[in-house]
């Protein structure tokens, strides 16, 4: 499992179900238990495979419910209307990319990136977006280091 660092202040149930209803989202289960423990940061290792064809990116920062830079809220007005329904982004690489989680079905709890540089002019057109994980623990155990330092 990856080590998360600078995460933010701990959360409690109760304003987890506030930023639900100020953002107008459901959380998946999975997601709520990782922002109780850790509530965004910086993550160790934190390289991940996109796809075959795009290969590696870093994990730059997971995004946090409160009062910070890197605050959940605000990445969800600012992605609003670039990502496909029922994606709300979680965090981001060095590039402006984004991890993106799926609050709705048939993506719900999955985790996908984003890529900017592809972006179509039709949000819902998911010709950008690339499959990670099936949830944000098996995303987290998928993280790795570059063994070639």
């Amino acid at each position: 499992m990856a080590e998360i660092y600078h995460s933010h202040d701990n959360l409690s149930v109760q304003q987890i179900e506030d930023f639900e209803i100020e953002n107008n989202v459901k959380l998946t289960e999975l997601y709520k238990k990782f922002l109780l423990k850790w509530n965004g940061g910086k993550v160790l290792p934190n390289l991940f495979k996109i796809s075959d064809e795009q290969g590696p990116s870093v994990l730059n920062v997971f995004y946090g419910i409160g009062d910070m830079y890197d605050n959940l809220t605000d990445f969800i007005d600012i992605m609003y209307d670039r990502l496909p329904f029922g994606f709300i982004p979680i965090g981001e690489d060095p590039s402006g990319n984004v991890i993106c989680l799926g609050t709705e079905d048939p993506y719900y709890e999955t985790i996908y990136f984003w890529d900017h540089e592809q972006e179509p002019d039709d949000p819902d057109d998911m010709c950008n977006m690339y499959f990670l994980a099936n949830d944000i623990y098996e995303f987290l155990d998928n993280l790795y280091e570059d063994l070639e330092e």
